[in-house]
């Protein structure tokens, strides 16, 4: 087909998703996270961190190992895939579950094959990070087959960061080096949860202060309000973000 701007062989095309398949979320704790995710429609979410959960109420399984994660995968494709989204809480404990992947990884290499340590993040001049990575990027892929839509729940992490003499604080997500560049790359949104009284926001606009940021452009560059406590509970919408 040809383009008939251009005449070149190369149509142009529309669209073929609105909505943020890969959304990586964080924020400080207690503020609320696990609240709103656990109020997406047909969603499931995995705890990863004990009690984290315990006053959420919908469908909610906890998880304390790779293996048992794994087995949950197993169980959401033999019943055809029920979930819209799959909620990860939090992504920055999945990082501690993939290291004993991570040192598979490693003893089935020729330099490994003879260790018997554990933790590859002490291996000599961190060469230890490569097979982290590895790991942990394989089982996001792998998650990222249980649903159409994935959330990834992270902590927060204060940077203090010094500019024209000036110190201040970035907010970013708590998760090792380069894991936290390479996610945030293959994210197709990322936004920082807060509070302002009652209400809670997620902000899609990146700034010298915060990482965000959105492929999608219903939020690219927006600050949406998504949760509201009043004397009922909280009252949650996810309209704005997920149209369908």
């Amino acid at each position: 087909m040809t383009n008939v701007k251009t005449g070149l062989p190369f149509p142009d095309k529309k669209a073929e998703n609105l909505n943020p398949k890969l959304f990586l979320l964080f924020g400080k704790p207690k503020t609320g996270k696990t609240t709103i995710v656990s109020q997406l429609d047909h969603s499931l979410l995995i705890e990863l961190e004990p009690g984290g959960a315990d006053f959420i109420s919908g469908s909610v399984v906890q998880v304390d190992s790779l293996n048992k994660l794994r087995e949950v995968g197993v169980k959401i494709k033999e019943y055809g895939k029920p979930y819209k989204y799959v909620v990860i809480d939090t992504v920055t404990k999945l990082e501690d579950l993939v290291l004993p992947y991570a040192a598979q990884l490693y003893k089935q290499t020729p330099m490994g094959k003879n260790w018997t340590g554990k933790d590859v993040k002490i291996l000599p001049k961190g060469a230890g990070y490569y097979y982290l990575r590895k790991a942990f990027f394989a089982v996001i892929d792998e998650i990222q087959t249980w649903a159409e839509n994935v959330v990834l729940i992270g902590h927060l992490k204060d940077n203090l960061i010094e500019k024209e003499g000036e110190e201040f604080t970035s907010k970013e997500i708590d998760l090792t080096g380069k894991i936290k560049g390479l996610l945030s790359a293959q994210s197709d949104a990322i936004a920082y949860f807060y509070r302002k009284g009652p209400e809670g926001f997620l902000n899609f606009e990146p700034s010298e202060d915060v990482t965000a940021g959105c492929r999608s452009p219903h939020l690219e560059g927006k600050t949406i309000k998504v949760s509201e406590k009043t004397d009922d509970g909280v009252k949650v919408s996810w309209k704005e973000i997920y149209k369908f």
